[in-house]
Parts: structure tokens; sequence; C-alpha cells
């Protein structure tokens, strides 16, 4: 019991502000659409097929030419244009561009995104924060197993009831315990998402990895050059006949010769915010090359699709959205207090060099 007291407070003093970082942005990035602003984010969605195809056809024949486009939801009212770089653009629903940006660093909720998902270090620190997040499941167990045998003293505080070390950790022991079911879920689905293997690993008993990730794989067939003129009324018209009551959620334009023009839609049933029912279109053409209805996609395909929606807080309404972020909050206070007393507020011993 003394070595894994030891194991927690060391971690907790080298990770414990990277996951109050994450904590933190977490939380902020829960109400994301509720925060970020720019002229026409509060538009009611518009459905119409037709009238979503005279937007696409001017957002991609503008000034931005994106490699792909978000359409607006019934949260977020414009459609967001992805470039290279970090570039792109909101534009409204009739294709007209209401702000636009050269890289993450001209809008806040680019930058807050991509530190709460590989702290601005690409692969290297989306592998990092999967290791955090494991390291954060073991805090959580380790925790809880520290905090039972002084379960007698337990306490709810928001904060410490002194600024001593004492009662900070205390304070840190409770409020751990309080939280853990909500702490354990965001870890353990934070690591799914960024460490494959962790995935595969909790997802196993539904079916082999290989398998049930095949079942979005795009196909294998090589597509035309893009057409100077696509006939994108003809593609929208297509996919809603074969889908007719999902929503159109993101349009990716092929990045190299031979892509094909991949279309998401997400179906009612669907916790995905932008759906995981595929269409594959030839960029010559615009004939439909192949299509995946989401809710027959295999078991593990279908549990992971509900990993990120547990993780971001895209299910469940409002009252989720604020457990979430009290999970956020309360990660980035322990986080920070498990900092503070490791550092800063260490006990005096006789003996030099002594560390609890």
């Amino acid at each position: 019991m003394q070595m894994l007291d030891l194991l927690h407070r060391w971690a907790g003093g080298i990770l414990g502000l990277v996951l109050a970082l994450l904590g933190l942005s977490g939380a902020l990035l829960v109400h994301k659409d509720a925060w970020v602003w720019a002229p026409g984010a509060g538009d009611a969605l518009i459905r119409d097929a037709a009238a979503l195809a005279d937007a696409v056809e001017r957002m991609v024949s503008g000034p931005v030419h994106p490699e792909s486009i978000i359409f607006a939801s019934d949260s977020f009212g414009l459609h967001r244009l992805r470039a290279g770089d970090g570039a792109g653009a909101y534009v409204d629903q009739t294709g007209t561009i209401m702000a636009q940006w050269d890289g993450i660093w001209a809008r806040p909720e680019l930058w807050l995104f991509d530190l709460h998902h590989d702290l601005l270090a690409g692969d290297v620190g989306e592998t990092f924060i999967g290791i955090v997040a494991l390291v954060g499941l073991l805090f959580v167990i380790s925790g809880f197993i520290l905090w039972w045998k002084l379960r007698r003293t337990f306490q709810v505080k928001l904060w410490p009831a002194r600024m001593s070390r004492p009662a900070i950790i205390r304070h840190h022991r409770d409020l751990g315990v309080v939280l853990a079911p909500l702490l354990f879920l965001s870890c353990l689905t934070g690591a799914m998402l960024t460490l494959r293997p962790v995935a595969d690993l909790v997802l196993r008993p539904l079916g082999p990895a290989s398998e049930w990730r095949a079942a979005t794989a795009a196909p294998r067939v090589t597509g035309g050059a893009l057409a100077e003129h696509p006939d994108w009324h003809a593609m929208l018209s297509a996919a809603r006949e074969r889908f007719p009551d999902a929503d159109f959620r993101v349009l990716s334009l092929p990045r190299r010769p031979g892509d094909l023009i991949t279309l998401r839609l997400k179906q009612r049933d669907e916790w995905l915010p932008n759906g995981r029912t595929l269409v594959w279109f030839d960029p010559s053409d615009g004939r439909i090359i192949d299509a995946r209805d989401a809710l027959t996609l295999p078991p593990g395909q279908q549990a992971f699709m509900k990993v990120y929606p547990l993780h971001a807080a895209k299910v469940g309404g409002l009252a989720y959205r604020l457990l979430m972020t009290l999970s956020g909050l309360g990660m980035a206070v322990l986080g920070t207090l498990a900092v503070w007393t490791f550092w800063f507020k260490r006990p005096r011993f006789p003996a030099a060099g002594i560390i609890p």
C-alpha cells in the first residue's frame, strides 16, 4: 500500500498539470457551439438538398479551396471549410463567407481543440495524450484503493478547507472518489480515441478490430479526375434518396488523383455528431460507387462510434454536458493541487532528501 501511495503521488506530481490542462480545455470544448461566434452562427438549419447543393457550388468555387466541408447543424448554423495548414472559413448556408483564417491561431476554438487532442504536437502529442489518459485511469483505480482505508473520514468539499498540505490531500482524496466514475469514463474514452490498441482491446469481445474497422474503409476503387463543374445537385439528391431521413454532415473532396468524393451523413439513431453513414462518388461523373449504412455496421464499429459522443458530451443533452464539464473542472482542480502539494507543500523531514 505504501508503494502504491508513492507511485500515485509521484505520477501525480509529474503529470498533474497535463491532466489539469486536458480537463480544463475539455470542459470548454464541451460547450464550444455555445461560445464560438461568427455572423450567422445562430441560423436555423436548412435541410433542403437543393439549397445545400447551391451553397456547395459557391463554397467549392470560392477563394478558400476546401479539402472538406463540415455542414451546419442544429446547434451551429454555419458551414466550416477546412483547407491546408489550418486555414479555413465559416460560411453561411447560402455559401457566403462570414469569417476566414489562415491558421489555427486565428480562432481560439481551433487551437484549443488541437491543444486538447495532441498538445499542438501532432501524432507524437496524440500518442502522449493517450498514455496520459491511461495513467489517469490508474490514478482513479489507485486513488479509490488508497481512499478505502480512510473512508470513515470522508467529507465532500468543492475546495480544501485550508491551503495546508493535509487539508489539500484530504480534499483531493474525497473529491477524487466522488468524481471517480466520470473521470474513469473521460480517461477511458480518451485513451480509446488516441490509442488504437486500447480501443481494440476494450472492444475485442465484439469481434476482431480488423473486421469492424474494415466496415467503414473506403472502397478500393480508383476514381477519375475531378470534373470541372461537379453536379452537386445530382450527388446530394442521390444520397438523400438513399438515406431520406439523414442529415448531410461532411463532404470530403479528393486530395490525390484517384481519390473519391466522400459524403458523411447522420441518421436519427446515430450518436456521432457527424454520423458514420457514408456515400462515395466518382469525382469525374458523380455516380455512386458505394454506400454504408451506419446502423447496419458490425457491433464493434457500432460500439466504437459511441466513444467520441460519450467523451465529448455529444449525446445526452445539457444534463450530460454539465456532468462532463464537472469531470473536466474536477480533473483540473485535482491535477493542479496535486502538483502544488508535491512540489511546493512537501513536509519537512529531519533527514534531508526524504520525499513522501
